[in-house]
């Protein structure tokens, strides 16, 4: 049974390895409803790969994850993990929100289409229920009047705030960002952060990959920062950024800012 208190996401020594890789090595995490964790880090140290396990597209080899008090991938019985069919996988993943840093759009549909095609083939919506959802979230992200343009036509910008209204369309109750801006120009970049502040202070619960230490900073509720697949220091935002306590948080830090 879930509650309002029930954590979002919880991460119990998560560890994942690609075979004689190991990328996490013991991930603990809690993320709590309503709130916004950033994960930043160098490349390599296993964000990505931890965003990827928490829907499942990447099974853990040891540790455990929930989501919405849920063990995610798995049930257990008798003390034992099972892993769960793709079909009930699938189930979990509807819930769950997901934008990559590409954007991953069907080239050959339009903006609209693309937005509707999982809340009709996976939730049974009528095109026309999904559609009228559709054109509210496409004002939302402030593209509205690109409904009917392709992919193509849209700058990589467009195509972003395109592909969070996709995920979106799904109603899902956590949203994961994989460095959404990371493929963007430079110019780019602050529509598309305006749109996940606007989703943050509505009260979805993120958790973004970014080198966006500015976004992080006025709107993450909790700074991660992982190195060598293990979370090296997390907390406030403003005071890991001003005043991190791991010498490796600083080293990397000092590179950045």
């Amino acid at each position: 049974m879930t509650t309002t208190e029930t954590p979002m996401v919880v991460a119990d020594q998560v560890c994942k390895n690609f075979g004689a890789l190991n990328v996490l090595t013991g991930v603990t995490l809690e993320v709590k409803r309503g709130e916004v964790a950033c994960l930043i880090g160098p490349s390599g140290s296993g964000k990505s790969t931890f965003l990827r396990c928490v829907n499942h597209l990447e099974k853990v080899n040891a540790g455990r994850l929930t989501v919405d008090g849920e063990l995610i991938g798995y049930r257990e019985r008798d003390g034992k993990l099972y892993e769960l069919s793709p079909k009930e996988a699938g189930r979990q993943r509807r819930d769950i929100g997901m934008v990559f840093q590409h954007f991953n759009l069907f080239p050959h549909r339009t903006v609209l289409e693309n937005i509707i095609e999982a809340p009709v083939l996976v939730k049974g919506q009528s095109k026309a229920q999904a559609s009228e959802r559709a054109l509210d979230l496409l004002t939302q992200v402030g593209l509205r009047a690109k409904a009917d343009a392709y992919p193509a036509q849209l700058s990589g910008g467009q195509q972003q705030r395109v592909a969070i209204a996709r995920a979106l369309a799904m109603e899902p109750k956590l949203m994961l960002f994989d460095e959404p801006t990371s493929a963007l120009d430079p110019e780019l970049v602050g529509d598309v952060l305006e749109v996940m502040r606007g989703l943050a202070s509505d009260g979805m619960t993120m958790l973004v990959v970014t080198h966006e230490m500015g976004f992080a900073r006025e709107v993450a509720d909790q700074l991660v920062f992982m190195d060598g697949g293990v979370v090296v220091e997390k907390g406030d935002p403003r005071e890991i950024l001003s005043n991190p306590k791991h010498e490796r948080t600083q080293s990397f830090l000092s590179k950045l800012l």
